[in-house]
């Protein structure tokens, strides 16, 4: 993938979606069904409904990106809620497009401390 800003937030759309689908009906999807701006410069995420192919819109300063990813064998870990979306983080984009289920990991917890004495 190309390197995105720190700040990029990445929203699942759960559920499936109908992957004939292209650029225009993902942006029409993320900006009514999801309600969020597709020209954020932010990722949406679709995936489905086997699970096996999943799809990112991006907008990059003058025009969208469509990446997908298709599985031969095996299946997307999607998660499953009553939500229409979801935001994870990247390293989560990354464990879910890598077959890993983002949702069962568990890192340590942030500790923060207001001095060092």
């Amino acid at each position: 993938m190309i390197a995105l800003p720190q700040h990029t937030r990445v929203y699942l759309a759960l559920g499936s979606t109908d992957m004939r689908k292209e650029i225009n009906g993902l942006s029409i999807l993320a900006e009514g069904t999801l309600s969020l701006d597709p020209f954020s410069g932010h990722l949406f995420v679709f995936c489905n409904r086997s699970r096996s192919t999943v799809k990112i819109l991006y907008w990059q300063r003058n025009g969208f990106c469509l990446f997908q990813k298709r599985l031969e064998k095996e299946r997307f870990r999607w998660p499953e809620t009553r939500e229409q979306v979801m935001e994870i983080g990247l390293r989560d984009l990354s464990f879910l497009l890598e077959g890993l289920d983002f949702t069962a990991l568990h890192p340590h917890r942030d500790l923060h401390y207001s001095t060092l004495l």
